[in-house]
């Protein structure tokens, strides 16, 4: 069979196809630069080398994984202990990311990105009015940063989605991801593209320059956590209640250095956005990301987006697409489809599982508002065409029995392609007609980015969405909404009836004219009949020549700022450092540097630095921000003791619990703490990204060698970290911890730096030490 290389490029709303001869199975992708190629023979051949030095079957996971090493011949491998040293294909970066990210690329150096990269605006979009207004608002006010961003990407080599185009994850199964790819993102829910049998991981900023730069980028070999699917979905059960489901049994932590891979003969019951779905939500367990095996559901979806071609080379290909007969996973998990039930998860935390039949008596019992006061349905985890349709259907049937939404109803397509097909067949005026408020192509109230008006900040409500995550104050700012992460069918269902005692497999809504009917299940096409509608065509792709292209970055401007190198370390322990807080109970990246309206700063170190752990919770006296200044024995905020106590010189910790850093991949909970003098984050666990993302800004990420110990630190205690001149691989270090009444403690801390890692500490950051190496 002669393979040929295929460019695909787009015109002006439609994909052109473009044929030139090649001799290797490479298949360029839609709207992005030449020389970014699917190449299954390079994986093939590594995928041999790794298999007979392990003799035994591989899973999906480590077919692809292992297929991207940089050295498969003398890489070191075992699962949750070696650092794997890889080349992924190409770079995904969102707009409240890439502003940092670009930066720091900038700063590298470097004249041009080494893989292909894109930026996507859908971060800092607000929802107010509606898309239109809200899109057109979101251009004026971030006109600074969109012109950053999109000069910066013509710079250096990078593709530029500009807003309106959609949600990054929507873009990048519709245009990048492919059965095999490994795509790393910097956006924590990335993992999305394992829907279509690709290998997409959330990282910081700083990683996505490694990759950029062309560097081999380091990942702590992932354990595999099997999923065996059985039985099909059917009714009111969706892709969603899989991983609300998996969320359940492992909880929001129960991933943590874990790919998590889907098989079984259930797989074939769920499309290839469905699949999207449940990958996408993976983040919410901690999982390094999730996986699906290539099969028909991938096929006919890339078809439908125009990459024949590539579905046509999976096919060839598709031995190295699926896990081998006899593969070992860490752990296994199964579940029945045909018994699985609707879930709706939370409040507070996305692991707090429900069935839907029992969150009206759950809810009673602890006190939770019963009352919807919206429904949101979209954001990268739901907003596919399916998605829309199954929504639809239900809103129909309410409104032929003149029903509307009792609660406010808001709709968020999750691209300009999926936007302008349901617009097209007529999902989104049955969605509008039901009382729905259609939004930008955006994240949106997902992110927080939603100017709510319908409560006061402590008023206690409730809300339901298909988001994927629900952590206190998140959609809305306010701490006292209890917010629930469902099916874009169950929110559907709970905003026309106005409840959350309403379980619509089994309970009747009443019409106006008093007559008693039950919603049937939702239906929908899993895919377009009449092909997707592009829309406006929203993409920027990077000129040939760009030497004329400049860069600006006003050094007056609240918004953008370049960085400076953050210092190298003395070679001396870090001793008498001070407990700027300890942290009570879970600390996600949203408490450690908030979004919502602080995602304007995303660019601009200093100013975003003044929210740093303003979220997160001072066990000396339940407060949030309010903690001693030891110095002066007054208290204040978090961000102003840290400056006080940089401006005298003083260097400090922060202690943490469980699972510090869940959520967000945003580096800016790192980059914060280090601009403000912070040394070392001294936690009982991390999450994976926020630990990486810790390593590159120069900071100790420590963990406690006994939990307990934990609770031998005082707030007004002082902390040295002694045997850093021996610091090693696996090798703890000491606390010493010097009390006010003259006591001491010391104990041991354990840390999961390796050699590379521990130069990046001595350089200063990751981005010192490769200038350093150029």
């Amino acid at each position: 069979m002669s393979l040929m290389f295929y460019y695909l490029a787009l015109g002006t709303g439609a994909r052109r196809l473009h044929v030139s001869s090649a001799f290797s199975a490479k298949v360029a992708m839609s709207r992005f630069e030449p020389g970014s190629s699917v190449n299954y023979e390079k994986m093939r051949e590594n995928i041999k080398i790794v298999r007979k030095r392990l003799n035994r079957p591989l899973t999906l996971s480590e077919k692809i994984v292992y297929g991207h090493l940089d050295d498969p011949v003398g890489q070191e491998i075992d699962r949750g202990r070696t650092y794997l040293r890889l080349r992924p294909d190409r770079v995904a970066m969102q707009d409240a990311t890439a502003q940092m990210a670009m930066l720091q690329f900038i700063s590298s150096g470097l004249p041009k990105v080494a893989v292909p990269s894109t930026i996507h605006c859908d971060h800092l979009i607000e929802a107010q009015i509606g898309g239109a207004q809200d899109l057109q608002r979101a251009k004026e006010v971030n006109q600074e940063v969109y012109n950053f961003l999109a000069t910066a990407g013509a710079k250096y080599g990078v593709g530029f989605w500009k807003p309106g185009s959609g949600i990054i994850h929507q873009i990048i199964l519709e245009n990048y991801a492919y059965p095999g790819v490994m795509l790393i993102g910097t956006d924590s829910h990335t993992p999305n593209g394992g829907g279509l049998g690709a290998i997409c991981i959330g990282v910081g900023g700083a990683d996505a320059v490694d990759v950029m730069a062309g560097i081999p980028w380091e990942l702590k070999c992932p354990k595999v956590i099997g999923v065996r699917l059985t039985g099909t979905l059917s009714g009111w059960t969706s892709p969603k209640d899989v991983i609300l489901k998996v969320a359940g049994i492992l909880t929001v932590k129960g991933g943590t250095g874990a790919i998590v891979e889907y098989h079984g003969p259930g797989v074939d019951s769920i499309s290839c956005t469905g699949m999207a779905t449940i990958c996408n939500m993976g983040a919410e367990i901690g999982a390094t990301t999730s996986v699906f095996p290539y099969n028909h559901r991938m096929r006919t979806y890339m078809h439908a987006t125009g990459r024949g071609d590539i579905a046509s080379l999976s096919d060839e290909f598709k031995d190295d697409l699926v896990p081998d007969k006899g593969c070992e996973y860490d752990q296994v998990i199964e579940i029945n489809l045909s018994e699985l039930k609707p879930h709706i998860n939370g409040p507070f935390t996305p692991d707090l599982a429900h069935p839907v039949s029992e969150i009206g008596a759950i809810a009673k019992k602890n006190g939770w508002p019963l009352e919807v006061k919206v429904g949101l349905i979209g954001s990268c985890t739901n907003s596919s065409y399916e998605d829309m349709g199954r929504a639809a259907s239900l809103a129909k049937q309410a409104l032929d029995k003149g029903l509307k939404c009792k609660a406010q109803f808001t709709v968020t397509p999750g691209s300009e392609q999926i936007r302008a097909t349901i617009e097209r067949d007529g999902y989104a005026k049955i969605l509008s007609d039901v009382g729905g408020v259609v939004l930008a192509n955006a994240c949106g109230p997902c992110i927080g980015q939603w100017d709510r008006k319908d409560v006061k900040k402590g008023e206690k409500n409730t809300i339901v969405t298909s988001f994927n995550r629900n952590f206190t104050a998140r959609n809305d700012a306010n701490p006292a909404t209890h917010a629930f992460v469902t099916s874009p069918e169950i929110v559907t269902a709970l905003a026309i009836a106005g409840t959350l005692n309403f379980n619509p497999e089994t309970d009747y809504l009443t019409t106006p004219n008093g007559e008693k009917f039950k919603l049937e299940p939702p239906t929908g096409d899993e895919l377009p009949s009449r092909d997707f509608d592009p829309g406006q065509d929203t993409y920027q792709h990077p000129p040939k020549e760009s030497s004329s292209v400049k860069v600006d970055v006003n050094p007056a401007s609240n918004r953008l700022q370049l960085l400076e190198p953050f210092d190298k370390w003395h070679g001396k322990d870090l001793e008498d450092m001070r407990v700027l807080i300890k942290v009570k109970g879970k600390c996600t990246t949203d408490h450690i540097s908030a979004a919502g309206p602080w995602l304007k700063f995303r660019g601009h170190l200093d100013n975003i630095s003044n929210n740093l752990l303003i979220g997160a919770v001072n066990i000396e006296n339940d407060a949030v921000n309010k903690i001693k200044n030891q110095l002066t024995g007054e208290y204040g905020g978090v961000p102003d003791v840290a400056r006080h106590y940089k401006a005298n010189g003083v260097n400090w910790v922060v202690i943490g619990d469980e699972n510090y850093g869940e959520g967000s991949s945003r580096e800016h909970a790192a980059l914060e703490p280090r601009h403000l003098g912070g040394r070392a984050i001294i936690v009982k666990s991390f999450a994976r990204i926020h630990e990486t993302n810790l390593k590159k800004q120069g900071l100790l990420p420590l963990t406690f060698a006994d939990p307990h110990d934990y609770d031998k630190i005082r707030p007004d205690d002082k902390i040295s970290i002694m045997g850093l001149k021996s610091f090693g691989p696996g090798k703890p270090v000491t606390a010493v911890i010097k009390h006010s009444d003259g006591s001491k403690d010391s104990i041991s801390l354990n840390h999961t730096f390796n050699e590379t890692q521990i130069e990046w500490f001595q350089a200063g950051s990751a981005l010192n030490r490769m200038k350093e190496l150029q």
